[in-house]
């Protein structure tokens, strides 16, 4: 989970980007701050992954509020001013987003800024055995500020999320900052096969196979086409 703060003088603008990030559910908002003397405490205090930032605000701009921060978290500039995108970059920040901007456009920024946040977070997110052997039964995942411990023989299957995966687990889902590849590797010498390029399944959890479907308690997953020769090899 991605948690953001929006930094803006206009509820206009933090109304537009609340929005946006409804229809992005690995997004969540820990905080709203009309200036940046509001934002000072609140980051000292909150754990915050990504701010929308914007430039124009009284008293002290987003550009100079920027250079107080000694371990700024990933930032998305979000303005009408156009002509502060080299400083901007210059400050290293993820994107400039000009107002008035499209989801779209705002999607891109979001992708763009996952990437570098989940190649800082990796190693750090997932808690991998060093070797595989019958006493390894599962690993830890980080998801949510919480680890939470995952047994192979839980998993019924994977799918791929974006850049996040979803496991589905015989009582819950959990949502997890990995890619589908990523935990691919993992499952290794596991009894898990992949079906599709956003799927992984456990063979031993399958309860038929149908046409181009392999069926799981009441889920459906598809089988792609370049992987059906794998699947018969094994069935």
């Amino acid at each position: 989970m991605i948690h953001y703060l929006i930094i803006d003088d206009e509820p206009i603008a933090h109304r537009i980007i609340e929005n946006f990030c409804n229809n992005l559910p690995h997004l969540e908002k820990v905080g709203n701050c009309y200036n940046t003397f509001e934002a000072m405490p609140f980051l000292n205090q909150n754990t915050v992954d990504l701010l929308f930032l914007d430039i124009n605000m009284p008293k002290l701009s987003g550009f100079d509020f920027l250079k107080t921060l000694v371990n700024p978290p990933k930032i998305i500039v979000t303005t009408a001013y156009k002509e502060f995108a080299l400083e901007g970059y210059e400050l290293n920040i993820s994107d400039y987003l000009l107002k008035p901007f499209s989801f779209e456009r705002f999607v891109k920024a979001i992708n763009k800024t996952i990437n570098t946040i989940e190649d800082k977070n990796t190693k750090s997110a997932l808690s991998v055995p060093e070797t595989k052997s019958d006493t390894v039964s599962g690993f830890f995942i980080k998801g949510n500020k919480k680890h939470h411990q995952i047994h192979f023989e839980d998993i019924l299957f994977i799918e791929a999320y974006g850049h996040y995966s979803k496991i589905y687990l015989k009582e819950e889902m959990i949502i997890s900052p990995q890619k589908i590849s990523t935990l691919e590797e993992l499952l290794v010498g596991f009894n898990f096969i992949r079906t599709h390029k956003s799927f992984i399944v456990a063979k031993n959890k399958i309860k038929q196979i149908e046409g181009n479907r392999i069926l799981i308690n009441q889920y459906k997953i598809p089988i792609g086409q370049t992987y059906k020769a794998t699947i018969n090899t094994f069935f």
